[in-house]
C-alpha cells in the first residue's frame, strides 16, 4: 500500500510560484499548489514506503532553491 503525505513548504519571499513548479516536476508528486497562510506551497506526494517518502523530502524537495522549511504530514486512515 503506498504512503501518501502532504508536504507543507515555506519559501523565501517571492519564490512560492517557482518552488511550486519545481516541486510539481518531481516523480512522486501528485500536486503542488501555492496557498496563503503560514505556508506558501502545499504538496501531495505518494511513495512506496515511508523510507522512500523521507528520501523524496530530504533528498529532492528540500534541495530546491528558495525553500526555507518543510513539514511532512503522512496521511493516515482513521
Amino acid at each position: 500500500m503506498p504512503v501518501n503525505a502532504y508536504v507543507l513548504i515555506q519559501t523565501e519571499v517571492g519564490r512560492a510560484a517557482v518552488v511550486a513548479r519545481a516541486v510539481a516536476a518531481l516523480d512522486g508528486v501528485l500536486a503542488a499548489e501555492g496557498v496563503t497562510g503560514p505556508y506558501d506551497v502545499i504538496v501531495r506526494t505518494e511513495a512506496e514506503t515511508v523510507d522512500e517518502l523521507g528520501r523524496m523530502v530530504v533528498g529532492r524537495i528540500q534541495l530546491i532553491e528558495g525553500i526555507t522549511r518543510t513539514v511532512t504530514c503522512p496521511v493516515v486512515n482513521i
